[in-house]
């Protein structure tokens, strides 16, 4: 099922997450149990990240370096496939510009369709480590709306061979970001709901926002949505703090505020449990927040920690 659709035949507020595939090297058996403790909440779809290849310089005996690409976390379309297969449970795969060529972008969308997967999540991605602003690949998407219309041509039938006419129609329903407090490289909040908002007309069906701690930050974001004729679906992003060092680097890798009340109160821990304690208690009252605003979903970043998501979950049931 799409998610539209289960956002459509709501009866309350879904709630979803974003799982990390396994580092390469690792068993997905470590995913499955981290599945099976968030299925607990009856989530009815689930997203899988994608990770670009980074990569870095080996030195060589001749004093030289050698530049190797690596993919740290590979399997995005084979795990959706296998969550689909062990847990009949609807699968988002995320899909990047970085990395990819547009033929290679076709092709992932072709294996997708095969394996009956009809929801993606649509970002421009970060740019490769080290590099310090992002570079597009050769032929390749250069932001996130040009990845939008192309898979729109592929559900229209139109593929990047132009001999292929009449081909077959894919029926994915397209998610992408939005940004409350905007997006890093964005002049402003004006530039970035217009940009959110080509997005949209160019055939995105629903929005997952970054994460945010402030409420009043993603209700503004939602009004003003609405405001220049955004209609889709807006589904909350949310992650708890678990660290103290995540006020700090939270903020500067995810271009994020953190309110001073959250920052005073995770300051004044003096363990970890108690941070995390802070953390949820600040989450769950964002939580109830949203589900009175009419959220249509909650969309938690788990990276792969699903303990205080639980610990939040059984308050809100």
């Amino acid at each position: 099922m799409k998610v539209t659709e289960h956002l459509a035949n709501q009866t309350k507020t879904l709630v979803s997450f974003e799982i990390l595939p396994p580092l390469k090297g690792k068993s997905i058996h470590s995913l499955y149990r981290i599945l099976e403790e968030l299925l607990e909440f009856k989530p009815p779809f689930i997203n899988v990240t994608y990770h670009r290849a980074e990569y870095k310089y080996k030195p060589l005996e001749n004093g030289l370096f050698e530049k190797t690409y690596i993919r740290k976390r590979p399997g995005t379309v084979g795990i959706c496939a296998a969550m689909m297969y062990k847990y009949g449970i609807d699968a988002v795969p995320h899909l990047v510009c970085g990395g990819f060529a547009r033929s290679e972008t076709e092709d992932a969308l072709v294996d997708l369709n095969y394996l009956g997967i009809n929801n993606v999540l649509l970002l421009r991605g970060d740019a490769v480590k080290p590099e310090t602003h992002f570079v597009p690949e050769p032929k390749g998407n250069k932001n996130a709306l040009e990845l939008v219309q192309q898979v729109v041509n592929l559900n229209n039938g139109v593929y990047l061979e132009e001999e292929l006419s009449n081909g077959y129609k894919t029926d994915f329903c397209i998610g992408v970001a939005g940004y409350p407090e905007k997006h890093a490289e964005a002049p402003n909040m004006k530039a970035d709901l217009q940009y959110l908002k080509q997005k949209v007309d160019a055939g995105a069906h629903y929005i997952v926002t970054q994460m945010f701690f402030d409420n009043n930050k993603f209700i503004n974001f939602v009004n003003n949505c609405r405001s220049i004729g955004i209609e889709v679906p807006i589904i909350a992003g949310l992650k708890p703090i678990t660290r103290k060092s995540q006020i700090y680097s939270l903020p500067s890798t995810f271009n994020i505020s953190i309110p001073e009340e959250l920052t005073d109160a995770v300051e004044a821990c003096t363990t970890d449990e108690a941070v995390e304690q802070v953390g949820i208690e600040w989450a769950v009252q964002q939580c109830r927040q949203l589900i009175a605003f009419g959220v249509p979903c909650l969309h938690f970043y788990t990276m792969s920690n699903t303990r205080p998501i639980q610990k939040i979950m059984k308050h809100l049931l």
